[in-house]
């Protein structure tokens, strides 16, 4: 059970704690499409907030696409990408039956999701099919330009788990590169679908969001950190870093002493190695990075840091599900 922890006396706004552990609880697939958020009275009861509050961080979440309100129902995590169904060039047959069409989609997720490969259903469905290997042909990530080390994390990974080429196209270019292609497959965090998906569906190109890793783990591990530690931070991503404070200020509130630092930083890392006792890193390159200048401080170190190198940046079960979908399982 997802549990949020409001830290009250923080300069960070009560409303943002909450904004942003709900984002990653979505993003992490602790809260999956369809789920229903709680109701601003369990929330209150647990977080101590006022019910206006978290009303107001529902309403952006809303505006922001990242939730539906159903009136008289509640609050529900919204389907986005290739979960909701996708954009596909006109077709009179499709045009004549809206309601098989559909029918076809749901059909072959279904399929997939119980483990069939492309190949074997195209038999069936040789109209999805042929159009999801098009996609597949070309597959391009996407990020904002000043949170383009996620992006550089997705691409890392992503050509290492597919073994095909993957390009990074930050978000501000994307709709003049998709102007020039005809087809493909748009991948990127939940935390950019909205963006990616108001550029890629005019022009018949599918996105289809990953889930991050959940870091439960090292979520355990930093509760257990002695107060008054002092905790680095480092990644490629200044987002990550970002959305890692503040989780971490939400959790542990004034106990610790944070530092951060983008691996491009050598000035701020250095600092870290030499006064943090534990630190995360969010990403194979930082973590080789920190080991490396771990090794180069040792002489003046008393005590080495304890390093913590986090899982991939995307879960597991999503490299999966997009290995099926592209037809490459």
């Amino acid at each position: 059970m997802v549990r949020f922890q409001i830290q009250p006396d923080s300069d960070i706004p009560a409303s943002t704690q909450l904004y942003n552990q709900i984002r990653f609880a979505i993003a992490s697939r602790q809260f999956p499409p369809g789920h229903r958020l709680p109701s601003t009275r369990q929330l209150a009861m647990e977080t101590g907030l006022h019910r206006n509050t978290i009303s107001k961080v529902y309403r952006q979440l809303e505006e922001d696409g990242i939730v539906d309100a159903q009136a008289g129902s509640g609050i529900y995590v919204r389907s986005q990408g290739d979960e909701g169904g996708s954009t596909k060039p006109s077709s009179p047959i499709f045009e004549q039956y809206p309601q098989a069409h559909r029918l076809v989609q749901k059909s072959l997720d279904d399929l997939i999701g119980q483990g069939c490969s492309l190949s074997q259903a195209r038999e069936l469905f040789l109209s999805e099919v042929d159009w999801r290997l098009r996609c597949s042909a070309r597959v391009l990530v996407t990020a904002p330009s000043q949170d383009i080390g996620a992006g550089e994390l997705m691409v890392q990974e992503l050509e290492a788990a597919l073994h095909i080429p993957v390009q990074l196209v930050p978000m501000e270019e994307l709709e003049k590169v998709l102007e020039q292609t005809r087809s493909g497959t748009v991948v990127t965090s939940r935390y950019f679908i909205g963006d990616a998906e108001a550029i890629a569906a005019p022009r018949s190109v599918r996105v289809i969001p990953v889930d991050i890793y959940d870091y439960a783990q090292e979520i355990q591990k930093l509760l257990a950190l002695p107060k008054d530690s002092c905790l680095g931070l480092v990644s490629l991503s200044a987002g990550i870093l970002r959305v890692a404070e503040v989780l971490v200020h939400s959790l542990r509130g004034e106990d610790l002493l944070v530092m951060t630092a983008q691996l491009k930083d050598s000035y701020r890392l250095k600092s870290i190695v030499h006064s943090a006792q534990t630190i995360f890193s969010f990403d194979q390159a930082s973590c080789g990075a920190v080991k490396l200048s771990v090794t180069e401080a040792r002489e003046d170190l008393i005590r080495p840091p304890q390093l913590i190198c986090c899982e991939n940046y995307i879960g597991t079960k999503s490299i999966s599900l997009l290995k099926r979908e592209l037809g490459l399982d």
